[in-house]
């Protein structure tokens, strides 16, 4: 793998990615965004960056790699979405610790879509959730941060080839 430590530093200031959470824990939110792939497509003008080959995004406990994996900016310069996209028969995967007293939360999907504004983590396609000792599969399993919910769904054709399944395993008794 290449890393291009100037030209991310570069892209990441230019994005704004620095001042925004990126996911879960408070402390996040302070943390440098750092992110190493083989090329970096940066659009200032039209607020986005596009990183593929083994991309690997990392801003405090969160950690997100992929294939490709693309940064969109809202009007005020702050991250608005993160979608990542696995390839070569690898999911996109993403974990983060939800709170410092918390197991950290993890997730694949072939698409795997953070909405920053939402703090809502999307889980496409072969989508897979660890969330404390439960586990979620879905062809979709949608994942709200803050509020811990999850919800998920089978195909929308209905052809039942990735109904949604769960794992609730009980909470120890002490």
């Amino acid at each position: 793998m290449m890393t291009r430590p100037l030209t991310t530093a570069l892209a990441c200031a230019a994005l704004g990615l620095t001042s925004h959470a990126a996911l879960a824990l408070e402390s996040d939110a302070s943390q440098p965004i750092e992110i190493a792939a083989e090329q970096l497509d940066l659009d200032d003008n039209a607020g986005t960056a596009v990183y593929t080959g083994d991309v690997d995004m990392q801003q405090g406990s969160m950690q997100l790699t992929a294939a490709r994996v693309e940064i969109e900016r809202d009007a005020q310069g702050e991250v608005s979405t993160v979608t990542a996209h696995g390839g070569g028969g690898e999911r996109a995967y993403l974990e983060q610790q939800p709170a410092p007293d918390e197991p950290v939360a993890k997730g694949w999907g072939d698409t795997v879509i953070y909405h920053a504004a939402e703090r809502r983590v999307e889980l496409i396609d072969n989508a897979e959730l660890h969330q404390a000792r439960d586990t979620f599969n879905g062809a979709y399993v949608e994942y709200f941060l803050d509020r811990r919910q999850v919800q998920a769904r089978s195909a929308d054709d209905g052809d039942g080839d990735q109904r949604v399944r769960m794992t609730l395993t009980p909470r120890d008794s002490e």
